[in-house]
């Protein structure tokens, strides 16, 4: 493996960042959680940012961390689909197909909500939160620090992939 600094694969997969801010935006749209700022993408760290009120119920701060995982992992899916059949299955292609890919994968790999992320929902529970509430968000937080040791070993590419080349291919199985 070798490393790439993490500001120039921001920029490399700037659709990715700019999708997951959207997803904390849209979270706190839709549990009517007050935004004060957003910032997309940015060249820094974070290379993006939503800044909002912080939820009365620790339940909205959940969803809003871990948001991007749903809404970047379907949108990289679903953008990447008619692209990779004709790539992966029948193993032809042209240029909009791998720009296509392109948008999926980097869209898809930055499904993982980030540290950051989970410093929020943690906080949010800690505050306002009982020991049971504490105990079942603590394998959540778990992982989302795993998905950004991983990143080291590039798992958020092996995901993009996954969710792009890999789970297409196992749809057309299915229906196959």
């Amino acid at each position: 493996m070798f490393f790439i600094p993490g500001f120039v694969i921001a920029i490399i997969t700037f659709p990715g960042v700019i999708v997951h801010e959207f997803a904390h935006q849209l979270f706190c749209r839709l549990l009517r959680v007050p935004v004060f700022k957003v910032c997309y993408f940015r060249v820094g760290n974070p290379a993006g940012y939503v800044i909002h009120e912080a939820p009365k119920e620790n339940w909205k701060s959940l969803l809003i961390g871990i948001g991007p995982f749903f809404v970047n992992t379907i949108v990289g899916f679903l953008i990447a689909l008619p692209a990779s059949i004709p790539v992966v299955k029948f193993h032809q292609s042209n240029p909009a197909d791998f720009l296509l890919i392109y948008l999926g994968v980097s869209i898809a790999m930055h499904a993982f909500p980030s540290t950051g992320d989970a410093k929020t929902i943690w906080s949010s529970f800690e505050k306002k939160g009982n020991w049971l509430a504490r105990f079942l968000v603590a394998p959540i937080i778990g992982l989302i620090y795993l998905g950004a040791v991983g990143s080291f070993i590039w798992l958020d590419l092996i995901y993009g992939v996954g969710v792009t080349i890999g789970l297409p291919e196992v749809v057309i199985k299915m229906l196959a």
